[in-house]
């Protein structure tokens, strides 16, 4: 049970959930090959290396395995441990595990949502999508998978809400 479910109100249920996107894993990957991989080689070369004195060799082989599993691990971690939700009540973002960073509104307190997309955003559906709540609070969350859709969902959630259906129509009709 993650921290979105623990913290739900009575009659709240969950309708959109949004992750992080997988470009979270670029640097690890690149970690993987810089780190990685030299690692793999020079470790098997030492581990089946008929030479007494190849154990220095054996453990930098190791210590870069080391060291990549452990960049992959929060890697790992950071993908976990963020939620994106919209329930019929609120928004509710968290980051983090140590130190841990929510936002969490009412629809009803909601003035705008905003998705920033540079070019590798826009080819690979990701983005920073900023919550603008009543009284000017920014609430900026970066590289959410499918932001745009993100959005798109806040949007027809404060749609939903008793007042705003009467205000949409008068809108309409005038």
């Amino acid at each position: 049970m993650g921290y979105v479910e623990k913290n739900l109100v009575n009659g709240e249920t969950i309708t959109y959930r949004a992750r992080l996107h997988w470009i979270v894993f670029f640097w690890p990957a690149v970690a993987c090959l810089i780190l990685g991989l030299p690692g793999l080689f020079v470790t098997g070369m030492a581990i089946f290396s008929s030479d007494k004195d190849s154990r220095p060799v054996l453990g930098f082989g190791v210590a870069e395995l080391v060291v990549t599993a452990l960049i992959v691990g929060f890697g790992l971690l950071r993908m976990r441990s963020a939620e994106f939700a919209i329930t019929n009540k609120r928004v509710i973002l968290k980051y983090g595990i140590i130190n841990r960073r929510t936002a969490e509104m009412f629809l009803q307190k909601i003035e705008s949502v905003g998705v920033d997309q540079n070019i590798l955003g826009r080819m690979f559906d990701y983005g920073t999508v900023t919550v603008r709540g009543t009284g000017g609070t920014l609430e900026p969350f970066t590289k959410i998978s499918h932001a745009l859709e993100f959005r798109r969902q806040v949007q027809e959630r404060i749609s939903e809400l008793p007042g705003m259906q009467t205000a949409t129509q008068n809108a309409v009709t005038v």
